[in-house]
């Protein structure tokens, strides 16, 4: 893994708390790259779709030696994708849609070098309990969930207090596989 100079091309303080955690070195560059896809895509593909595409931003700026890390994740539920809410009220339809609720959990990663590019996915499993009116407000107000796939954070409360099992990686419901991402890095 230390072979490459490693990118990150994400915001996410939670993607780089995990790339750190992993003991990497890195570094961040990021582009304002539309989220939008094709219809059709579901569940998987569509953050796999997403991260090849903020890959491929990057894709005349690499140079050799260097490794990027693109990534995208999304909440499934009902054969429909969550994405970040875009207000308060978006966030709490979110939230009350999970609640009682089984919904999956996919991110999708694309590694890219100048020589080479490669795509996988991982997928959670997240069961949440009912969730009162007032522990959604409580969240809401207290963690300002917009900038989270699904409006919620596993690592936040609502997840120490409405996540009752996950199915999967845990670090996937974060943001990150990482021991998929692990896995594949030790290949590439």
């Amino acid at each position: 893994m230390n072979k490459h100079r490693i990118i990150l091309a994400s915001k996410s303080p939670r993607r780089q708390y995990l790339l750190k955690e992993l003991g990497l070195d890195f570094e961040i560059r990021t582009k304002d790259t539309d989220e939008s896809f094709p219809p059709g895509l579901v569940a998987e593909g569509i953050p796999l779709y997403l991260s090849r595409k903020k890959a491929l931003a990057f894709k005349n700026e690499l140079t050799p030696g260097e490794l990027l890390i693109a990534a995208d994740t999304v909440v499934w539920i009902n054969n429909q994708v969550l994405n970040k809410p875009v207000d308060h009220a978006d966030a709490v339809r979110m939230l009350k849609m999970l609640s009682g609720n089984m919904h999956q959990v996919f991110t999708g990663v694309c590694l890219s070098s100048t020589e080479k590019t490669v795509s996988f996915f991982a997928e959670t499993k997240v069961y949440f309990k009912p969730l009162t009116d007032q522990e959604i407000d409580h969240y809401i107000h207290h963690s300002k969930p917009f900038d989270k796939a699904g409006s919620y954070g596993a690592q936040d409360w609502i997840g120490l207090v409405g996540v009752k099992r996950i199915e999967g990686t845990y670090f996937n419901v974060m943001g990150l596989p990482m021991f998929e991402l692990y896995q594949e890095l030790q290949k590439f």
